[in-house]
């Protein structure tokens, strides 16, 4: 077979379906056509929608191929709006949405997954734009992808903010910044996380339920950091899931709340959490203090209303409150509060890839602000004595270092304490693994700062600081 007759096999050239007979549109592409536009206009988050019924409807390899679509392209958009445009009769045109999100679709399957063939990619494509009412841009879909198809792969360098920024589809401001606080090797893994599909970690807190779960056919590896904590390889844990037996909870997060609880002094009558939903924080708050009243704060009511289905068997130690946490009302209420503030969600890129796309730089002092009045009001509803872990899932010192010094300032009722000596006493409980506790000793700030950056672990990323109400 000549090369020419392979390139047009591959873009579909020759053997194309048609002209009087419309391509047919799989399920996974039309879900992922309607997502990725519900997402770029606004209106949902990734995460719920390939959550909901839409999705959960699907074939399992369906649902797989549509969650691998939406993730997919919201990762690379960055690099696929480029090599898209560059391609465009007119670069600088703006496109209809419906056409970005179809074009996208296409040049992710061609460039981004093998086991698609690009004819397939091509026609669905096209098809796609001419049943969104845009018929008339259909042979424009046709021709770009087909120009994508044939091109050669872009050779991009990684040795600078700018080149690393467009190699690994990330916001070259985002990039530029985190080189400065971090250093061009972290950032580079930072990014490349980013890029990633999360491990699929789980807590287990009965030990025959793994047991049961291994005679199925499950393969669990252990966790980094923490004994409970373990990562799915293979198998279906889904019914484990949907019963409470297991919890599908990141590693980072779970390590946040037993920080909070390994920071506590003893016998904790009563607990805050400031920002409670969707819960995952507030069952380890409850299962390490089994004799403590807790008061889980939400302030939107249907995330509320979700948090209470999920601790309903809690609900005569927990009270569920519709409250937003920065007009706490109470003072010197309880002995431990955890204040996992609403944040920009950086450390989180590979799992709400769309983060990157909708975050500005202005967003961050607005979100400081709310932060630095949570905080406050945390460390006011303490008793003396009593602490406040304050943890974000954000790279961003705006709302990190610099929230915990502003709130510092104003109270001098509180002070930092170093979290040292809380990664010991997990170890010591043998909730940490030996190699664990290692590693997040090496991530402490010469202040006692605990940061996890997405690459030099496995887990979101994270800034957890411990804040102790003096008497």
């Amino acid at each position: 077979m000549t090369v020419k007759k392979q390139r047009d096999l591959k873009t579909g050239a020759a053997k194309s379906a048609p002209k009087n007979r419309a391509a047919e549109i799989s399920s996974a592409r039309k879900a992922a056509f309607q997502i990725l536009l519900a997402v770029e206009r606004g209106h949902s988050h990734s995460d719920d929608l390939l959550r909901g019924k839409a999705v959960n409807s699907l074939s399992p390899a369906d649902r797989n191929l549509a969650t691998a679509l939406v993730l997919g392209v919201l990762r690379w958009q960055i690099r696929l709006d480029g090599r898209i445009h560059a391609l465009l009769a007119r670069p600088n045109s703006k496109l209809d949405a419906e056409i970005r999100i179809v074009l996208r679709l296409g040049a992710f399957q061609i460039l981004q997954m093998d086991r698609i063939p690009a004819r397939a990619a091509i026609d669905e494509s096209v098809e796609l734009a001419k049943q969104a009412g845009h018929r008339y841009a259909s042979g424009m879909v046709n021709a770009v992808l087909r120009k994508v198809a044939a091109a050669s792969p872009l050779q991009l360098q990684e040795d600078n903010a700018v080149g690393l920024a467009l190699a690994q589809a990330h916001p070259a401001w985002m990039v530029e910044r985190w080189v400065s606080f971090y250093g061009l090797d972290a950032t580079r893994a930072i990014c490349r996380h980013g890029q990633c599909q999360p491990v699929q970690t789980v807590r287990i807190t009965d030990i025959s339920v793994e047991e049961e779960l291994r005679t199925t056919g499950v393969v669990f590896l252990s966790g980094e950091l923490l004994t409970a904590a373990r990562v799915a390889v293979s198998g279906d844990v889904t019914a484990a899931l949907l019963d409470g037996r297991l919890r599908l909870q990141d590693e980072g997060s779970q390590l946040v709340a037993e920080l909070a609880c390994a920071s506590a002094n003893q016998n904790v009558k009563s607990v805050l959490d400031c920002c409670a939903a969707p819960g995952g924080k507030t069952l380890i708050l409850a299962e390490r203090n089994p004799q403590a009243q807790i008061v889980a704060c939400e302030s939107s009511a249907p995330r509320l209303e979700q948090l209470r289905k999920r601790l309903a068997h809690l609900s005569e130690r927990v009270e569920f409150r519709l409250a937003d946490a920065t007009a706490l009302t109470e003072e010197a209420a309880f002995d431990l509060a955890l204040a996992d503030v609403p944040c920009s969600g950086t450390g989180t890129l590979g799992r709400n890839p769309e983060i990157r796309h909708r975050l500005r730089l202005d967003d961050l002092p607005r979100q400081a602000e709310r932060q630095r009045a949570i905080l406050a009001g945390a460390i006011r509803a303490l008793r003396p004595g009593g602490g406040v872990v304050y943890s974000t899932c954000s790279l961003e010192p705006e709302e990190n270092e610099q929230v915990v010094s502003a709130v510092l300032t104003e109270n001098p009722n509180a002070r930092l304490i170093s979290l040292e000596a809380s990664i010991s006493k997990l170890l010591g409980k043998e909730i940490l693994t030996d190699k664990g506790a290692e590693r997040l000793r090496g991530s402490l700030t010469p202040e006692g700062f605990l940061r996890l950056l997405p690459g030099a672990f496995h887990t979101d990323g994270f800034f957890v600081a411990l804040i102790e109400k003096v008497m």
